[in-house]
C-alpha cells in the first residue's frame, strides 16, 4: 500500500483536478503517477509546463462557467419580455473569453513546435 499525505490546497487541486476529469481522487492520483513514473525521460521543466497548462484550463473553465452563467441569465430576462441592459457586458466577455481560449491554444501549439 502507498500512502500520500496533502496539505488542504493540494488536496482541493486533486480533487478539483479529478472532478475535471470524470475520476475519483485516488484514481486521478494513481492515472498521473503512473503516467510519470513510464516516462522517466521527462524533465522537472516539462512537468512544471504541464501543471501552468492544467491551472490555466481550470481557470478558463471557471471563467467559461460564470460567462454561461451570465448568459442564461441574460436569455431568461429576454425571454420573460424584460429588458437585459447587461447583456452588451456579457456578449463582451464571450468574447474576451474566447480571445483567451484562442491566445493559450496558439501559445501551447507555438510551444509544442519549438519542443519537436
Amino acid at each position: 500500500m502507498i500512502a500520500s499525505r496533502f496539505n488542504n490546497e493540494e488536496k482541493q487541486a486533486l480533487v478539483d483536478a479529478a472532478a475535471a476529469c470524470a475520476m475519483t481522487p485516488s484514481g486521478f492520483l494513481a492515472h498521473a503517477a503512473l503516467s510519470a513514473a513510464r516516462d522517466l525521460t521527462r524533465t522537472a521543466a516539462e512537468v512544471a509546463g504541464e501543471r501552468e497548462v492544467i491551472a490555466e484550463l481550470f481557470s478558463l473553465r471557471r471563467h467559461l462557467a460564470q460567462i454561461g452563467n451570465n448568459l442564461n441569465q441574460v436569455a431568461r430576462t429576454l425571454n420573460s419580455g424584460a429588458d437585459a441592459p447587461h447583456a452588451e457586458a456579457v456578449l463582451q466577455a464571450v468574447h474576451r473569453a474566447a480571445k483567451r481560449v484562442d491566445a493559450f491554444t496558439q501559445h501551447r501549439l507555438d510551444h509544442q513546435t519549438r519542443a519537436a
